[in-house]
């Protein structure tokens, strides 16, 4: 098994690579809003998520995948196959 040390270092420049993405994203979103426009209702809902989404990244623990994947997952129904016509 790796240790801390090694995991950070063979997995530091592809985070890195990940986050610029995340950030530059999230740059392009608020300067093609500009300061007068609003984003619609579903985009909004999903800002919102990113936004809850680093939140989670902050925070500490050891379960920090299994909370975004809660965050980003839809609620188990019963009828999921008739809605995807499966």
């Amino acid at each position: 098994m790796r240790n801390a040390d090694e995991i950070l270092n063979n997995s530091f420049l592809e985070v890195r690579a990940k986050l610029l993405e995340v950030a530059a994203t999230l740059d392009r979103i608020e300067r093609a809003l500009g300061e007068e426009q609003q984003l619609e209702e579903a985009s909004s809902a999903s800002r919102a998520k990113i936004d809850e989404a680093i939140k989670i990244l902050l925070s500490s623990g050891d379960d920090r995948a299994e909370r975004l994947q809660h965050l980003f997952s839809r609620e188990y129904a019963e009828s999921w196959r008739n809605e995807f016509g499966i």
